[in-house]
């Protein structure tokens, strides 16, 4: 039974899954992850920095040396929010084709969602007619999908994440009011606009994915160190979530660096992904009338979806 590698490459991090093909799911052999902070600056100057595309091509070397011990034949690299922005994307193609001999996929917002999604509802047995929203709250964009056991029926991808509102907005340690009031109102603004062309109010669940998610669940959670047994599929009310957010917005980085669920690379972006986090969950409970009142956590998401797609 041949493996499958399948590569995502964020704002923030590059991930690796290598799997088996295991009945309808995959088995796994390596899930890996490094911080390389690929969108440093995207933001604010259009273009991938020289030491963001060398942190990542050492993390796609070691990748490359997982792939080839593991026999793999089929590969998908995946870019997504900073390699869109990024007006000298083609150093990074060019950089990954020289090491993995396959082309990475720059995937729309649109396609990211979809793959978030699938991902998310790999691992769970209970989905069915409700429609459920999935939130993938990544380094320069979330996207926010709706769909039940039959696949997505809505999906909004925008220019909302940790790296890029920690950039723009939260240069203070620890952030200030005005900061605060500055990064919240323009989420506000941006959630308004996904619910014109998706229906937020009418959703019966919120999962969210990814690393700011799941860090503020291990936080919420109060966990010892980082333990994704734990972490996955639970589900906590949204007032210990929104606690748990407010105490990392407020702590400055020696005090987040000290957590022992913390990694190191999320030290300093954390406190505007605590804060996106915590918006998206109080304008979820508001669309909704106050039906939204917990949030479940997945540690599946895009990267499986993406494996899933070559199997």
């Amino acid at each position: 039974m041949s493996a499958v590698a399948a590569i995502d490459c964020g704002t923030n991090s590059i991930r690796l899954l290598i799997a088996e093909p295991d009945g309808d799911g995959l088995r796994d052999l390596e899930r890996q992850m490094r911080i390389v902070r690929l969108g440093q600056g995207v933001d604010a100057r259009g273009e991938f920095a020289p030491e963001a595309l060398a942190r990542t091509f050492a993390a796609v070397d070691e990748y490359a040396a997982l792939i080839q011990q593991h026999n793999v034949q089929r590969v998908r690299f995946v870019a997504t929010s900073a390699t869109r922005d990024a007006g000298n994307r083609q150093l990074f193609i060019d950089g990954i084709q020289a090491r993995l001999g396959v082309l990475p996929d720059v995937v729309p917002g649109t396609e990211e969602a979809a793959l978030s999604f699938a991902g998310a509802a790999s691992v769970l047995a209970d989905l069915a007619e409700d429609p459920v929203l999935v939130v993938d709250l990544g380094g320069g964009s979330t996207e926010f999908v709706v769909g039940n056991r039959h696949g997505v029926s809505a999906a909004k991808s925008v220019d909302m994440g940790c790296v890029r509102f920690t950039e723009r907005y939260l240069r203070s340690d620890p952030p200030t009011a005005a900061e605060v009031s500055a990064a919240r109102d323009e989420a506000e603004r941006i959630i308004a606009s996904v619910a014109v062309e998706v229906p937020l109010a009418s959703v019966s669940r919120v999962i969210g994915v990814a690393g700011t998610v799941t860090t503020v669940a291990a936080h919420a959670l109060e966990l010892p160190r980082y333990l994704p047994d734990a972490i996955h599929g639970a589900v906590v009310s949204l007032e210990r979530l929104e606690a748990a957010a407010d105490s990392l917005l407020a702590m400055d980085r020696q005090s987040r660096a000290e957590l022992p669920y913390m990694h190191p690379g999320r030290v300093d972006v954390i406190g505007a992904g605590s804060l996106l986090w915590r918006t998206i969950l109080v304008e979820l409970n508001r669309l909704s009338g106050g039906r939204i009142t917990q949030a479940t956590t997945s540690e599946h998401d895009i990267l499986d979806g993406i494996a899933l797609g070559i199997r």
